[in-house]
Parts: structure tokens; C-alpha cells; sequence
């Protein structure tokens, strides 16, 4: 009587799964959440995603400020700004790394009254080409000839390859990142070429080096400018054309058209030297994203891939280049390309 009691009693039997299921949707489980973390490495780059710091003109939002400020005037800059120590010098500008309501910012200070037109034209087009291709305004003070910007501690791209040797940057020190770069750096000169005041031409760029000084590299990984006091506007309207300074310039980085075409036996004049437009901006481009795409695995791969378009951008006859949205639209087609590629195999291995 007992024992069937107890047989009663007894519930029904859980079955165990049979190793092999288990093992089964241990592995699927796996490659879900790979799925998950290829999708988050090649469709959407670790890149923050910042509240938009889109302001009415006259105003600035940096981040971690909730609501949009005014641009500082005068009395601020002198009573609220707090320099600490210069971090760079150009021609125009000298740069200090400085302090506002505890917040890390860049002063910039006029180097000479010579240069005090530049400086001008550069405060004017900071203050038109508010976007998010261009350096934070966050005041001005023409008496005192200074310039307050966002402050990026990553310093210009002509450090590149020095921030991504070191160790906790290795993991964005890849091709897909690097070619987000050059998006963003056409992206640029589409911008400048389509401006608000019209058809802006970058003209402190001689030389690889001096290109690259004129751009930030973001706590993001993206790019910004930051130096605009040389940027002539294009008028086809009017006819009117630019040059890039009054001194010949030489080398293979600056366009044909900016090399001095009577030879070496007539001496440089620049009266006679002829004006160009914006493709000479077209014809730095190729140079420019070598850079930045290093020799990282699969850069030659992406150079493969450019090989038409850039070969494009190097036409003897401007007319025949194409325009920097053209180019744009290219990037990203390749980047787009590549990453679903890459992924796609990466998925088949799985």
C-alpha cells in the first residue's frame, strides 16, 4: 500500500535534451551573436552618436551642454577664458589650449598685424560655414583679434598615424575606418564647393602636410576643418577665377594648373600667372585619402577599388575631373560594397 502511494506521488519525468540538440543551439546561439557583432563592425562603426549641436546662428553647443549659448563677446573672452599653454603657430594664428567654465577650448590669437586681413577672412568664414564639417565657434573678439573654438585633444590630422599606433586605437587602425575618414574629408570639399557664400576653394594646401594641418581629428573619428582663412570663392557668374597665394608654386601635389606655365626662362610674375577654380581641390584628392588609408590590411583592396575615380581626379584638363560629389558618392559606394563583402564571407565561415 505503501509503494503505491509513493509510485502515485511521483510527478511526471523532465526528459533531458540529447547532447547533440544541445550542442546544436549552443552553436546557433553563437552565430547570432556574431551576426550581432559583425553588423555592429562593418555596417555602423563605433562612432558616438551625439545629441545634434545644430544652433540658430550666434549661438554654440558643445558637448554635454543642454541648450545653445550665445557666441562669447569681448568681455567675456577676457574675464571667462583662462589660457593655458600654447599648443600651435601658424603664419596667422597663434593656438592656445585653454579653459572656460571648466571646459577645455582653443583661443586662437593673431601672430601679426600684417596678417590681420587673413585672420578677418578666416573669422568670417567660421562664422558663415557653421556646420558639421567646420570647428566650433564659440566666440570671437575682433578688438582683440581672438577666436574661441571646440577644443579636439586628438589635435590635427597630421597625426594620424601617431594616434592610431597607440595601443587603445588599434581597435578603429582598420581599413573601414580609414576610409570613413576620407569620406568625411571629401565630404569637406563637397561642402566648401557647395557652401552658403558659393564656391569656396581650399588654398593652404601646397604641400601633403599643410593639407593636413588644416583639418581636426574628432574624439569620434571624424573629421572637421579648422583653419579657414584662405578659402577664395569661385564666381562663374562674374567670371572670376582665384590663385592660391602670390608666390610660384611647385611639385607634383598642386595641380598643373597652379604650376607657373611659361618655363623656367621667364622668371614668375604674378600678374601674369593665370586663375583656376576648384578643381584644384579635385586633383589633391587621390593624395590625400592615400594618406589616410595607411597600409593597414585591406587598404590595397580599397586602393583597387579608387583606382578609376582617382585616376579621374588626375586629368591634366580640369574641366575633365570629376566633382567632389562625384567622388563622394563613389566612397561610398566602395565602402558600402566592401563592408557587405567582408561580411558576407565572414558570415559563409560561420
Amino acid at each position: 500500500m505503501d509503494k503505491k502511494t509513493q509510485d502515485g506521488s511521483r510527478g511526471p519525468r523532465h526528459r533531458s535534451l540529447p547532447p547533440a540538440v544541445g550542442l546544436l543551439l549552443s552553436m546557433a546561439l553563437m552565430n547570432a551573436l556574431l551576426y550581432l557583432c559583425l553588423d555592429w563592425f562593418f555596417v555602423a562603426p563605433p562612432r558616438s552618436s551625439p545629441v545634434s549641436t545644430h544652433c540658430p546662428y550666434g549661438h554654440f553647443r558643445m558637448a554635454q551642454m543642454k541648450n545653445c549659448s550665445p557666441w562669447l563677446s569681448c568681455e567675456e573672452l577676457r574675464t571667462e577664458v583662462r589660457p593655458l599653454k600654447r599648443i600651435g603657430e601658424g603664419a596667422v594664428k597663434r593656438v592656445f589650449l585653454s579653459e572656460w567654465k571648466e571646459r577645455k577650448v582653443a583661443l586662437s590669437r593673431l601672430t601679426s598685424l600684417e596678417m590681420k586681413d587673413d585672420f578677418l577672412h578666416g573669422l568670417r568664414m567660421l562664422k558663415s560655414l557653421q556646420s558639421k564639417h567646420v570647428v566650433t565657434l564659440l566666440g570671437y573678439c575682433e578688438d582683440d583679434s581672438t577666436i574661441l573654438t571646440e577644443y579636439h585633444p586628438l589635435g590635427s590630422l597630421s597625426n594620424l598615424e601617431e594616434t592610431l599606433n597607440l595601443s587603445k586605437y588599434q581597435n578603429v587602425n582598420t581599413w573601414q575606418h580609414r576610409l570613413q575618414l576620407a569620406v568625411d574629408y571629401v565630404s569637406i570639399i563637397d561642402y566648401l564647393h557647395h557652401s552658403p557664400l558659393g564656391t569656396l576653394v581650399m588654398c593652404d594646401s601646397s604641400d601633403l602636410s599643410k593639407t593636413l594641418s588644416q583639418y581636426l581629428l574628432t574624439s569620434n573619428f571624424s573629421l572637421v576643418v579648422n583653419d579657414l582663412d584662405a578659402l577664395p570663392l569661385v564666381n562663374r557668374s562674374s567670371g572670376a577665377l582665384v590663385k592660391c597665394g602670390h608666390r610660384e608654386l611647385h611639385g607634383d601635389f598642386v595641380a598643373p594648373e597652379q604650376l607657373w606655365p611659361y618655363g623656367e626662362d621667364t622668371p614668375f610674375d604674378d600678374d601674369l600667372m593665370p586663375p583656376y577654380d576648384e578643381k584644384i581641390d579635385i586633383w589633391k584628392i587621390p593624395d590625400v585619402s592615400s594618406f589616410l588609408l595607411g597600409h593597414v590590411e585591406g587598404s590595397d583592396m580599397v586602393r583597387f577599388h579608387l583606382f578609376d575615380i582617382h585616376k579621374a581626379c588626375k586629368s591634366q584638363t580640369p574641366a575633365e575631373r570629376p566633382t567632389a560629389q562625384d567622388i563622394l558618392d563613389t566612397y561610398k559606394k566602395v565602402l558600402n560594397l566592401l563592408r557587405d563583402s567582408v561580411m558576407s564571407q565572414t558570415r559563409e565561415m560561420l
